[in-house]
């Protein structure tokens, strides 16, 4: 994982969530260890008014696991200062039972080394048929827009 201030913010954030996303669903490994790899020991994320520190998200890799979804993200707009970053943008998600498409304003703090350390995100259900129709891809893709 490559630290925030090498990389452009918006592949940053989109090989984060991409990377992680693969590495539960695509091996057998213990989520723990998954979960370390990518946050600091002390993260809190908060979404829609939800807290999560660690023993609650890797709690939340089972469903995912579990589930087996194929997914993708359209990243529109990201800004970083130093070890923080802002982005927005659409997460695609199909499983057995439903296509969603989420947009997230996501705000986050970075460790020197790439791991999350904090994260406060707001979403959105979007309507399914806003987005483009594609047959479910193999894993999990990476996908970007200008702003």
């Amino acid at each position: 994982m490559s630290p925030l201030n090498d990389t452009d913010p918006k592949q940053f954030i989109a090989d984060f969530f991409t990377s992680f996303t693969e590495e539960l669903l695509h091996s057998d490994e213990d989520p723990a260890l998954i979960v370390d790899r990518y946050h600091t020991p002390d993260i809190v994320q908060i979404a829609d008014g939800n807290r999560m520190d660690r023993d609650k998200l890797i709690a939340h890799t089972r469903p995912v696991r579990k589930n087996r979804p194929t997914s993708r993200m359209e990243v529109h707009e990201a800004l970083a200062n130093g070890d923080q970053l802002a982005a927005r943008y659409t997460w695609y998600v199909q499983n057995r039972k439903r296509d969603l498409a989420l947009e997230v304003c996501f705000f986050g703090q970075f460790a020197p080394d790439g791991r999350m350390r904090r994260a406060h995100m707001l979403t959105r259900a979007l309507p399914t048929d806003a987005a483009p129709r594609q047959p479910p891809p193999a894993t999990t893709d990476r996908q970007e827009t200008s702003a």
